[in-house]
């Protein structure tokens, strides 16, 4: 049974109780109950009748519907949150491919590029014996015989060495040379007029940079930190 069914017995019941005593108490000589009277009973009645339950059910629906309403939004909220979280982050995963992909498509163009200038460099062997040289045309053979991303290293070094003179000779320790060898005998490896042919002494040169320090650049920066090299 219902709460409603209840309360509705409860007050058909109350309703009954008044009307018995109200006759009882006619057939004992009692006053009779007033209007007002019956009229309070019957407002009492309708106080305590409860919300019909067709009304109930329809007040239940509603809610259970808004209740509904809400969990979807958030829901959807949610997934939208969630989707915009992973277009972020696979935006990201994008940018930084991109990024490697241009990374190493610029190295490999650096790379192709000095393979292209190694190729094009010219051996010490190439270049005609003179008896002399200027300072101009030593630093053209080495730009023939040294890698063009190199040069500049190369070049900062002669210039602290030896101002790019192929006969310098420092008369305190021996040293001769483009790059002041010492001795200048070790020259000889890379050709026998290692003390007249700039050529010969900026291949010994080169090889020494590289086999030591990896690259004249890399000798460059030993030599900053140190005045020699």
């Amino acid at each position: 049974m219902s709460r409603i069914s209840v309360r509705g017995f409860a007050v058909a019941s109350a309703t009954a109780v008044t009307t018995v005593g109200a006759v009882v108490g006619v057939a004992s000589g009692s006053t009779q109950p007033s209007d007002d009277n019956f009229e309070a009973t019957a407002a009492d009645t309708t106080l305590l009748a409860d919300i019909p339950a067709g009304e109930q059910a329809q007040v239940q629906v509603s809610s259970l519907s808004e209740q509904a309403a809400v969990q979807a939004a958030a829901a959807d909220s949610a997934a939208k949150k969630s989707a915009e979280e992973a277009a972020r982050v696979q935006a990201a995963k994008d940018a930084e491919a991109k990024k490697k992909a241009a990374d190493k498509a610029e190295q490999e163009r650096k790379e192709a590029a000095e393979r292209a200038n190694r190729s094009s460099l010219r051996d010490a062997s190439s270049f005609t014996s003179q008896g002399s040289y200027s300072i101009a045309e030593v630093k053209a053979i080495a730009r023939q015989m040294i890698p063009a991303s190199q040069f500049q290293c190369f070049s900062n070094i002669v210039d602290h060495e030896s101002g790019w003179n192929y006969r310098a000779t420092n008369p305190s320790s021996g040293a001769y040379g483009l790059v002041q060898a010492l001795p200048g005998s070790k020259m000889s490896s890379a050709g026998a007029d290692w003390q007249t042919n700039p050529a010969t002494q900026i291949k010994w040169g080169l090889s020494y940079m590289n086999n030591r320090y990896d690259s004249p650049c890399g000798a460059w920066s030993f030599w900053q930190a140190n005045r020699w090299y």
